[in-house]
């Protein structure tokens, strides 16, 4: 991904992780709580099947309709 739009998708990425404290799920695997940056860092490397920085500029879009939905729906 290009420089820039890895850094605008890195403050999606912030801004999300924001709007989920607090709101996933307990864990037992997470006892002291979830890091809700990590958590969507982990799934969009799990769907994208690469890092947020080596997704194609082309599927922009698509990751950030991604965050949009895992903000939208905490698991």
């Amino acid at each position: 991904m290009d420089e820039e739009l890895a850094k605008i998708l890195w403050e999606e990425i912030k801004s999300a992780g924001d709007k989920l404290k607090d709101k996933l799920p307990d864990s037992p695997r997470h006892p002291q709580g979830r890091n809700p940056y990590a958590h969507i860092a982990i799934c969009i490397k799990s769907r994208f099947g690469v890092s947020y920085k080596d997704i194609p500029d082309d599927q922009y879009d698509e990751v950030i309709t991604f965050i949009e939905h895992l903000v939208n729906n905490p698991q």
